[in-house]
């Protein structure tokens, strides 16, 4: 996803405005973009395991309240994922989109999900054109 970094930050953006969600688009290593209050601990970070599970299941994540939280990046806990969904492109996966925030920070909505969902389809598809 090299070369995207201004289209996915403006992406971020867009999405942190919109809904008041801290708002990550990774690939499959590390963070490319963020948008909120945690912009400069997570840029450029290895992802957590957690998140690269999510990615490698290929399917839609939201947090719910009596699940352990995932972290996005390795090695510390602050930010943690509340929605996410991974970006594919002609079956591979590319990164994913997310939104995140502090432990108080976790509830998402139906709406939030469905953004999620949409965003990392357009994302896919913009990659494979």
């Amino acid at each position: 996803m090299g070369g995207l970094g201004d289209f996915v930050g403006q992406m971020c953006d867009t999405l942190n405005k919109t809904t008041g969600h801290m708002a990550i688009i990774t690939d499959r290593d590390t963070c490319l973009a963020v948008a909120g209050p945690g912009k400069r601990e997570l840029t450029d970070r290895p992802l957590s395991q957690g998140l690269e599970q999510i990615m490698e299941s290929r399917g839609i994540y939201q947090h719910h309240p009596n699940e352990t939280p995932i972290p996005v990046i390795e090695g510390a806990s602050r930010y943690l994922v509340s929605c996410a969904a991974p970006i594919l492109a002609e079956g591979d996966v590319l990164g994913c989109v997310l939104f995140a925030g502090g432990d108080e920070e976790m509830e998402t909505s139906e709406t939030d999900y469905k953004l999620v969902q949409t965003i990392s389809t357009f994302l896919g598809r913009h990659m494979e054109a």
